[in-house]
């Protein structure tokens, strides 16, 4: 049986409304795929649910795996498209799908078996939830590792645990495929969409017991360089949701508490050049503590992640620049 028969097929099997629908994006996803559905198999909820897996023009095993589980479990369904990008995606998997209630989850999450009650119960309150992601526990990660974690509403609106009703989503309009970086996969659909919910009078929540667990996966140096190249798009996320200086920012004026201790070491540096005199140093110091705190972490490997964390932030304030420039808004 094709994925399209397939999907075609479980979308006959299910005519009624439910009250809650999952949908879960994919493209080349089959190294964790399968664990993320079948923990979506295990939730311990009472309302009627669903799962909705878009295929996102994956070139791997992703789409079999999927339509695998959809074949045993008639609450999954499997919709194959050509590569859109994640926000063409997900706007087709709420448009196929049935719930009154939307929850949002990524193909390298793993949500613990209680996600999904927590989510809709914390939705009672609230037209948007944004839940709390970890790493997957039992997997430490290195210094390079990349993963996820959200442990509060700053404002990013993760995709990797999100629930939102229908009536808000359509009413802000679903994903905007706004932002294409120059380096990585597109970004920032889901900060946008919470923000124009927020700005449309949605009581939003931060809810802890909905946990989704978030994949480890092995990353070189090199790799975590790069990723900071992707900082060059922040200014623009904040000139277009300016309400993110206040709930992200340090201060307003810097993306983190860390590149506001690394700027201000740069100046340092810089001052002390200038000077001939060790004393602007003094104002590197919090961004020293910072930097052998976190290698502290990973001991033997502790004095390769300072040299590559401070290259790694080198790089970030550099994007920062270029994207501050370009935006034509301060960021740092």
């Amino acid at each position: 049986m094709t994925a399209a028969t397939l999907s075609a097929a479980a979308g006959s099997r299910v005519a009624r409304v439910t009250a809650v629908s999952v949908v879960v994006a994919a493209r080349d996803a089959q190294a964790t795929i399968g664990r993320t559905l079948e923990a979506l198999r295990a939730q311990t909820v009472h309302e009627e649910w669903e799962v909705v897996v878009v295929d996102d023009g994956s070139s791997d095993a992703t789409a079999r795996i999927a339509a695998g589980v959809a074949e045993a479990d008639p609450r999954f369904r499997l919709i194959s498209q050509q590569p859109a990008g994640p926000a063409v995606a997900r706007n087709r998997g709420v448009a196929e799908s049935r719930g009154q209630l939307l929850a949002f989850t990524d193909a390298d999450c793993y949500p613990a078996p209680g996600w999904l009650s927590a989510g809709v119960e914390a939705a009672r309150g609230a037209v948007l939830v944004q839940g709390a992601v970890r790493p997957e526990p039992g997997r430490p990660a290195g210094p390079f590792d990349r993963t996820v974690w959200v442990s509060a509403e700053v404002g990013l609106y993760e995709t990797a645990n999100l629930f939102v009703t229908r009536e808000a989503f359509d009413r802000a309009g679903g994903f905007e495929d706004w932002l294409r970086p120059r380096h990585g996969k597109a970004l920032a659909e889901d900060v946008w969409l919470g923000w124009r919910v927020r700005r449309g009078g949605g009581r939003t929540v931060f809810c802890r017991e909905a946990e989704v667990h978030h994949a480890v996966f092995a990353r070189s140096a090199r790799g975590y360089l790069e990723e900071r190249l992707r900082l060059e798009h922040f200014p623009a996320i904040v000139a277009r949701v300016p309400e993110l200086r206040d709930t992200l920012c340090w201060r307003r004026l810097f993306l983190s508490r860390r590149t506001a201790a690394f700027d201000a070491g740069v100046a340092a540096v810089a001052a002390a050049a200038a000077a001939r005199s060790p004393l602007p140093l003094a104002a590197a110091i919090p961004y020293a503590a910072m930097a052998v705190r976190r290698a502290a972490r990973f001991r033997s490997s502790a004095p390769k992640a300072v040299a590559v964390d401070l290259a790694a932030d080198a790089v970030g304030l550099a994007a920062l620049v270029r994207g501050s420039v370009a935006a034509r808004t301060p960021l740092l």
